[in-house]
């Protein structure tokens, strides 16, 4: 599925603003391209809430391989989530993906959300360690709780048979003691496990190949789909990337330069950056994408248009 780029990283060039095309090569008629999905958050507001289904509905012709929608830090969407997963399962031909976390649940709630959503005929869970509430310094586990991610993977995988992605960070997470510690525990979740790494997003195509080819010489096998990241505000952007440890190229802010009072000139300058990311990356063999939607549409699916993702029902209406 991913090929080993090997001394091929040398060709990257994430130092340089991105003026290269990231118009998709010629494809056959009816090549639905590469396999994409897309994260949403549950909505909190009737308004968010039309937003968001205004997104799925949008994103569906394309065929994403799932959605995922997250699960609020301190477990505080927890029914939202739930509540949202079972409208994507019932009104949808989406397949939904469930966002669970370590963090204030016992092992127990942990076991009774699992089976909740497979009685649901939710196969597929995001299972990550998660984050404190805001106003907590730090994590600390349920006392009768899971501690670590590869720990949930585990539980996860004694309740049901799920398909279980997990987080991968090419840049390391904050709290890791180094990249080999935290690459160690990337193969512990795998081991324990989970059928697919999604990374943190990222704006330097290096950065993911150099991980990727880190992962692969550790044993990993399962896919290590690149997180994307559009990038339409870009001062809150640096806000995520210092809390996740992501690094924000010179390049990145020279491109939003001047930009910050001209919010469609931003979102063309986000599309045509997270495009050339995704097309550098194909480059090198990637061939699944996973889109940081903000519930909005239009940047996902103008990089998937670039991308040459068009989803089955997209390319079938080309063979008419």
């Amino acid at each position: 599925m991913e090929t080993d780029i090997g001394h091929g990283i040398a060709s990257v060039e994430p130092n340089r603003p991105m003026i290269a095309p990231v118009i998709a090569p010629p494809r056959r008629i009816g090549d639905v391209g590469p396999s994409v999905s897309f994260e949403f958050f549950p909505p909190k507001t009737a308004t968010a809430e039309q937003q968001l289904w205004q997104t799925i509905g949008r994103v569906a012709p394309v065929g994403p391989a799932f959605v995922s929608v997250t699960y609020g830090a301190g477990g505080s969407t927890r029914e939202h989530t739930h509540n949202t997963l079972l409208r994507i399962r019932r009104e949808t031909a989406l397949k939904p993906a469930a966002h669970l976390t370590c963090v204030g649940t016992s092992r127990a709630e942990v076991h009774e959300i699992a089976n909740r959503y497979w009685a649901a005929d939710i196969r597929h869970i995001v299972a990550l360690r998660g984050d404190p509430p805001a106003d907590v310094a730090g994590f600390a586990p349920h006392p009768d709780g899971y501690r670590h991610a590869a720990d949930l993977v585990a539980g996860l995988s004694r309740v049901a048979p799920f398909e279980i992605s997990v987080a991968a960070f090419p840049e390391v997470h904050p709290e890791a003691r180094s990249p080999q510690a935290d690459l160690d525990n990337l193969k512990r979740k795998i081991d324990a496990g989970a059928t697919r790494a999604i990374t943190q997003f990222f704006f330097d195509a290096t950065v993911y190949l150099r991980f990727r080819d880190r992962a692969r010489a550790a044993g990993i096998g399962v896919p290590i789909v690149p997180g994307i990241l559009p990038v339409t505000d870009f001062v809150q952007m640096t806000k995520f990337a210092a809390r996740c440890g992501t690094s924000v190229p010179p390049w990145l802010a020279e491109q939003f330069t001047g930009l910050e009072g001209d919010p469609e000139m931003r979102r063309l300058v986000g599309a045509a950056v997270a495009a050339e990311l995704c097309r550098v990356l194909q480059s090198h063999g990637a061939d699944e994408f996973h889109f940081y939607t903000l519930n909005r549409a239009e940047l996902s699916l103008a990089i998937c248009r670039m991308i040459g993702a068009r989803g089955a029902a997209v390319a079938a209406a080309t063979m008419r």
